[in-house]
């Protein structure tokens, strides 16, 4: 009798315990299947685009998307927000679960850096046009209003959508005459940094500045599983007669301005970390004609996604300090901010740092100018004559120069000048910053700088400085001074 109600005990016991233990995984899934029941009831969508598609094997791409439609993905609670350097994210506004946005193409003027305006085209007032930042899954609606002289289109390029919304003139959908307005409805179903531009007339539309990046965010509920600083980069490259303030969308070859989200260097806003930061930096590149290697000093980083996808094994990926965009192409490098200071990234096609003072240029380099200076200058006063020993003379010499125009204009910096400007940028690493204003210029810690090497030290390390070969040129010796004094 004691071992049947000792056997029955147990029994309960087990019976209760099951109840218990299968409750929790009730109420776990309840909510979701409730959610998605809610979220179907709630947004029963017109569009097509937007509604699921029918049955097919393969699915199309944006399927699964359209069954399980989610709640449009909020800033900071799904994702932090990306930050774009010089530019701007677009607004939007949510009508019936969707997020709604309006691009204006439109001509407008356009800084590129002081000095220099241009007349160019873009969307919104801006070029690049503004940032599209999105979450996997948002549904949206994004109108289109051409202010344009000529006829133009959208293309969303990178994203997997229904046809009729690619966005090619001609070929998915009429050209968008001056003053149309079109719409487009789709869904974002992946992740990932995409861009957009026109499909009419690519050569001048985009020539002319009409670009823009989309960032497609993962919804990430954990904050600490996300990068902590996230940028975006448009590049782009321009042909700018020296003295004239419209570019020239005709050209195949020869760019004299290149830009980074629309800013020549050193006008670019530099992209600042903490210590221990993930950074993620995407790069889009709409440029014309040219590929850009992108180097950044003191780092190496990881190339995790690009405009097709993501890096499935970041630990199969070969450690990188320069990252390939080419055009038409996006590229996401991933690095751990571990390494303070202020480190300059760039495009490596040595041109392509140069600014519209750097191209058509006479080769001066190596000419004897001795005696030629002074006779010059009794008939142009303040004659000097440039580019003997390189470009560094064309940076801040005071000499007068086209108006609407800007010379090398490289960064001058707390040891000096650059002779580097155009598509180039800082990165700011910091210990202990409470905000992420840029903080100014490094301060290096002491004895840590390269610095002439004192007669002591060229002796116990053994060096022999030989005379020189040929005689230094005193004349530009003088001309770097004043320089570097304007």
């Amino acid at each position: 009798m004691q071992i049947k109600n000792t056997l029955t005990i147990i029994a309960l016991t087990l019976m209760i315990t099951s109840s218990a233990l299968a409750q929790p995984q009730d109420n776990q899934t309840q909510p979701d299947r409730n959610q998605q029941q809610t979220n179907q009831q709630q947004y029963d969508y017109e569009s097509p685009t937007l509604r699921p598609p029918k049955e097919m094997d393969p699915p199309r791409p944006w399927a699964e998307a359209a069954k399980n439609p989610l709640p449009p993905g909020e800033p900071e609670t799904d994702y932090t927000p990306a930050v774009v350097p010089n530019g701007r994210t677009a607004e939007y506004k949510i009508v019936d679960g969707v997020k709604v946005f309006h691009l204006i193409a439109e001509p407008i003027e356009w800084e590129v850096a002081k000095g220099l305006t241009i007349k160019t085209w873009g969307y919104n007032g801006t070029v690049p046009g503004p940032m599209i930042e999105l979450a996997a899954g948002d549904r949206v609606r994004i109108y289109v209003t051409n202010h344009l002289p000529a006829k133009t289109s959208v293309h969303w390029h990178g994203v997997l959508l229904p046809c009729g919304m690619d966005g090619v003139s001609g070929l998915t959908q009429p050209a968008i005459k001056p003053g149309e307005t079109f719409v487009y409805e789709f869904i974002f179903p992946d992740s990932g940094t995409f861009m957009y531009h026109p499909h009419f007339d690519s050569m001048t539309q985009e020539g002319l500045g009409l670009t823009g990046m989309i960032i497609v965010h993962d919804r990430q509920p954990d904050p600490e599983k996300r990068p902590d600083r996230d940028f975006s980069i448009m590049l782009h490259e321009w042909r700018i007669k020296a003295g004239t303030a419209r570019p020239n969308p005709n050209e195949m070859t020869d760019f004299n301005v290149l830009t980074m989200n629309g800013k020549a260097a050193p006008d670019t806003e530099p992209l600042v970390a903490k210590t221990g930061d993930r950074v993620w930096i995407r790069y889009g590149n709409l440029s014309p004609m040219d590929h850009h290697p992108i180097h950044l000093h003191g780092y190496a980083f990881k190339i995790i996604g690009s405009d097709g996808g993501w890096a499935q094994n970041k630990e199969a990926l070969l450690p990188e300090t320069t990252v390939l965009v080419n055009v038409g192409s996006a590229k996401v490098i991933e690095l751990l901010a571990d390494n303070p200071g202020d480190w300059l990234f760039h495009c490596h096609m040595t041109h392509h740092t140069m600014n519209q003072m750097g191209h058509d240029f006479p080769n001066m380099l190596g000419m004897d100018t001795t005696g030629y200076d002074e006779k010059v200058k009794k008939l142009i006063p303040g004659y000097m004559t440039m580019g003997t020993t390189g470009m560094q003379d064309m940076t801040r010499t005071g000499m007068p120069i086209p108006d609407n125009s800007i010379p090398m204009r490289g960064y001058k910096l707390q040891f000096g000048q650059t002779v580097l400007g155009s598509m180039a940028n800082i990165f700011r690493v910091r210990d202990d910053i409470e905000t992420y204003d840029d903080p100014g210029p490094y301060d290096f810690p002491e004895d840590t700088v390269a610095h002439p090497a004192s007669q002591q030290q060229l002796e116990n390390d053994g060096i022999t400085i030989p005379e020189p070969k040929h005689q230094i040129n005193q004349n530009s010796s003088k001309m770097h001074k004043q320089m570097n004094n304007n």
